[in-house]
């Protein structure tokens, strides 16, 4: 709104919109965003503690996983949207570290909203953010140690600490084990360069059994069953056709009708009928092949000629799990069953159905240098499988990440030390109000260290004071011991993490941070208000409709 040199008031926003500008507008921001901080913080580090997030029909999800919980609460406000944002940036780019980098962008618009109380311009504190967040990613490159791809202890560890604090820690060791090897197995190395793909590793959930009893199967595991009970339980030395069409009677594209008179003609056609699946078992066995694992449908009596010659078949596969079948047994993905020969087929050691409970899988196991594997993992409950799930795909997500960028660094808040450290130092450069900004965020990444102790109740002062003074004596990686309340060599205890994780939580905070203070002026428009239909579909008019009440 503004007004004229007659005072008359000129309307350029409509009437349901609510505008919210300068200061207020940033103190909302900051303080939605805060919030969000506020409400991942408790589960950060091995003693964090889970959220049950319950929805609006009752499911119940229980986990201490930072982007879960984020997805799982619905948030609307659009500040808080964008720490939800970072959050899932950082689980698409490394898969783990997402409660740290929401924590630590909370923590620097804290800091941010003293600056702004002392006078200091956004722009100032952004640049210092900016300048503060390059320094710190060189810092981190610097404080950073080779992993090499033969290390497996380290990348053990590695997983290990991705699974500390969370659903699946009772059995981390065996699981880091699991993780470790299947990663390995689907690496592929072009020169030095490592590719992995995290969708090569399958993670398929079975309840019943602890999750010490998850296992690797060197294959894929199948949420499936034989189609026919007179088909082999177990097939060895298989051999297995992968067809995406479906095997039944083709039909038209268009709609036919076909009339019989004679009674005799349709014993003929369901003959004609029975001769065209048997001449697509024939070919289906003349291949070579005793698996057949189909995307679409088998007809019945397919089934049963199958089940004859001694097929193992299971329907309905889904498309991911082909194309993973295709990369752990070597197979070729058919569409025309005519085009299918002994090379097309798939080589797995043993194909079997095996009951877990009530329910029957079918593991293709045993394949010789498979590219796709699956990690089959057990639990007492669904909420118990569902959080080790995670666990495991944060375990996945670490060793990825360091096996590709070779970098690794310490964890318990000793990098987070270090780098305030530095920072604090490298602000002393700057002469102007910038200093202020760049010391703001060193002091923001003390945040980590101080949570890791307030979630184990130890006493977050002192636990600070005595990492200070251990890094001032150049212990670059002294970090908390949460269990003992002690400050401990991070690296010779086996706290390890991924670089990726550290550059991009600090990046993703910065920029949020960055971002939501550059914002003054929020323009929320309302919903429109719909008009009142009454019979006849004619409109009964509202408050912007002539004659016409609601």
């Amino acid at each position: 709104m503004a007004s004229n040199k007659d005072n008359q008031p000129i309307y350029i926003l409509a009437d349901n919109t609510k505008r919210t500008s300068g200061r207020e507008a940033q103190r909302m921001n900051i303080m939605a965003a805060k919030l969000v901080a506020e409400t991942v913080r408790t589960t950060l580090g091995p003693k964090g503690m889970d959220k049950m997030i319950v929805d609006g029909i009752g499911g119940i999800t229980v986990t201490n996983d930072g982007v879960t919980i984020l997805e799982e609460m619905n948030i609307e406000h659009p500040s808080a949207k964008m720490l939800v944002e970072i959050a899932k940036t950082q689980e698409n780019e490394v898969g783990d570290g997402t409660t740290t980098a929401v924590v630590i962008a909370g923590e620097l618009l804290k800091k941010a909203e003293d600056l702004l109380d002392q006078e200091v311009h956004p722009t100032v504190i952004a640049k210092g953010y900016r300048l503060a967040a390059a320094k710190a990613k060189e810092y981190l490159e610097e404080m950073a140690e080779e992993v090499s791809f033969e290390d497996n202890s380290m990348l053990r560890k590695i997983a290990m600490t991705a699974m500390t604090g969370k659903g699946a820690e009772a059995s981390k060791e065996l699981l880091s084990e699991l993780v470790v090897k299947a990663v390995k197995r689907v690496v592929e190395k072009d020169g030095e360069k490592i590719k992995v793909d995290p969708d090569d590793i399958k993670i398929e959930k079975k309840l019943g059994g602890g999750v010490e009893e998850s296992t690797l199967v060197e294959g894929i595991a199948l949420d499936k069953e034989r189609v026919h009970s007179g088909m082999p339980k177990r097939v060895e030395a298989a051999r297995i056709a992968l067809i995406d069409s479906p095997i039944e009677v083709k039909t038209t594209e268009i709609d036919a009708k076909i009339s019989i008179s004679d009674p005799s003609k349709m014993q003929a056609f369901l003959d004609m009928e029975e001769s065209m699946l048997r001449k697509i078992v024939e070919k289906i066995v003349a291949s070579g092949a005793n698996v057949l694992l189909c995307q679409k449908g088998i007809d019945e009596m397919a089934q049963h000629f199958l089940a004859k010659k001694g097929i193992l078949a299971a329907r309905r596969v889904m498309k991911s799990d082909m194309e993973k079948l295709s990369k752990a047994t070597g197979g070729r993905i058919i569409t025309d069953l005519s085009d299918l020969t002994e090379d097309d087929l798939g080589r797995a050691g043993v194909v079997e159905e095996v009951k877990f409970g009530d329910e029957s899988m079918i593991l293709v196991q045993e394949c010789k240098n498979p590219k796709s594997v699956t990690l089959l993992v057990r639990g007492t409950t669904e909420h118990v499988l569902a959080e080790a799930k995670r666990a495991i795909e944060d375990a996945i997500g670490d060793t990825i990440a360091s096996l590709k960028n070779g970098r690794v660094v310490a964890g318990a808040g000793a990098p987070e030390i270090e780098l305030a450290r530095n920072l604090a130092k490298y602000s002393e450069r700057f002469g102007g109000r910038e200093q202020l900004a760049i010391k703001a965020f060193a002091e923001s990444l003390e945040v980590i260290p101080r949570t890791l102790a307030e979630n184990a109740g130890l006493d977050p002062i002192d636990v600070l004071t005595e990492l200070r003074s251990a890094h001032d004596k150049k212990e670059v990686w002294a970090g908390i011991n949460v269990f003992s309340g002690k400050v401990m060599n991070a690296w010779k205890h086996g706290v390890l993490e991924p670089l990726k994780i550290k550059t991009q939580a600090v990046a993703s905070a910065a920029e949020v941070a960055v971002m939501i203070l550059r914002i003054d002026d929020v323009i929320a428009g309302g919903p429109e208000k719909m008009p009142v239909v009454g019979r006849g579909g004619m409109p009964m008019g509202g408050e912007n409709m002539p004659g016409g009440e609601y």
